[in-house]
């Protein structure tokens, strides 16, 4: 299996791509410890895994600290960190304000850099590991009733390309995927709570797509898994899309 022995750390892992990303790499030989803000839901995924479940909120320093001291005390160093957790607020912009835009760039951009921070300084000294970040195709062409979210998702992209950089001479890599439409939790809000606006939002994304699909959780983590494996050894700084097409 192409990442026994490995301790990974997915983040968001109770739902939608985390929670896919979690049962991939453990299918794949790794000791899975799930984060998230909903600590049972990453329970009932732990569960099924053999593996370890801690709450995390993204955007609290202390909970950042206390679930990866947690994880490293129960199963070791982590050596592979997903960072999976991310929300949005589908609106207009002019429609936002600033308690908005916290919001999503906290969780978003803020949350990603104070995990790889936790995990970084010891898989440097380690001299090995690999961290890889959920972006969004918003981030790379800009979402409709998304600015804030496209903002914080092109900042992931960004940041991934700097931290491959810093990070390669301590054997460390870095990449991101890119999702484009995929059936999750976070899409699917956009229907719930917007009604027929929503829906045309979402199924006008779908139409984006030279497939011509929605995405499942299931292929994004397996493009996850693989930059996160041995096969990707001479990929970093990478964003790899995960979108049927979308951008092309």
């Amino acid at each position: 299996m192409r990442l026994g022995d490995e301790i990974a750390f997915v983040t968001g892992g109770a739902s939608g791509i985390g929670a896919a990303t979690a049962r991939r790499l453990a299918s794949e030989g790794a000791r899975v410890v799930i984060g998230d803000l909903d600590e049972p839901g990453a329970k009932v995924v732990a569960g099924e895994l053999d593996g370890l479940a801690v709450a995390l909120d993204v955007v609290d320093r202390e909970s950042v600290r206390e679930a990866f001291a947690a994880a490293e005390r129960e199963c070791g160093p982590v050596s592979v960190l997903v960072n999976s957790a991310g929300t949005d607020r589908f609106a207009m912009f002019v429609d936002t304000d600033e308690d908005v835009w916290d919001f999503v760039l906290q969780v978003n951009l803020r949350g990603t850099l104070a995990c790889s921070r936790a995990v970084l300084p010891a898989m440097y000294e380690r001299g090995r590991g690999t961290v890889v970040n959920v972006a969004s195709e918003a981030g790379r062409i800009g979402a409709y009733a998304g600015a804030t979210y496209s903002a914080a998702k092109a900042g992931v992209i960004g940041f991934t390309k700097a931290i491959a950089r810093e990070s390669a001479r301590h054997g460390v890599r870095c990449n991101a995927v890119s999702p484009g439409p995929i059936d999750t939790p976070l899409l699917e809000a956009a229907a719930t709570e917007y009604g027929p606006r929503g829906t045309r939002l979402r199924d006008a994304m779908v139409g984006m797509t030279v497939l011509q699909r929605m995405g499942e959780a299931d292929e994004v983590a397996a493009a996850i898994a693989f930059l996160a494996s041995p096969d990707a050894s001479y990929i970093t700084g990478h964003t790899l899309p995960v979108s049927g097409g979308l951008a092309l």
